[in-house]
């Protein structure tokens, strides 16, 4: 049985919601200060949330960017 076959039927052990679309996690839009700051510096300080982000940048450009060392006739 094909995955599709099984999200419509309702027999997927993957997904309880069966191809529908889920709905909005709290805290999960663009408007929300919790999205746009604590994954990047941890505030506000929100208990039992896994910990900030370790990859980002606070903001700063890397010196070193792909985009200004492109291979020899590429072009973005």
């Amino acid at each position: 049985m094909a995955i599709l076959d099984k999200l419509i039927t309702g027999d997927s052990t993957l997904t309880s919601f069966n191809g529908a679309k889920p709905p909005q996690m709290p805290g999960s839009t663009d408007a929300s200060a919790l999205h746009d700051e604590y994954s990047i510096n941890g505030v506000p300080n929100v208990t039992e949330k896994p910990d900030p982000s370790t990859l980002d940048l606070d903001g700063q450009v890397p010196s070193y960017n792909y985009k200004n060392n492109l291979p020899a006739g590429a072009s973005l």
